[in-house]
């Protein structure tokens, strides 16, 4: 698995650089951002399954102890940037 933001104008190109820059100079995480920043191309849609994995599957271990932490972590700094 990887992490991407697919963009479709240079402004989210510009927003996306800017959050990933910024969290990592904030070290939200502790270790490098690698989510990469690209420009989108092509959609390939996925199996029906793993159409919106982790709301219907929050108990399965990975969601719960690795995603949501995850999550709750990215929304409390996203939340905490936006009173800036």
């Amino acid at each position: 698995y990887r992490s991407a933001i697919f963009y479709h104008s240079d402004e989210q190109k510009k927003v996306a650089e800017q959050v990933v820059a910024d969290f990592t100079k904030e070290k939200v995480w502790g270790k490098p951002i690698v989510t990469q920043v690209e420009k989108f191309t092509e959609l390939y849609e996925a199996e029906g399954y793993h159409s919106q994995y982790y709301q219907n599957n929050k108990s399965q271990p990975y969601c719960a102890f690795i995603i949501q932490p995850k999550v709750a972590k990215f929304r409390k700094a996203f939340v905490d940037k936006l009173k800036k």
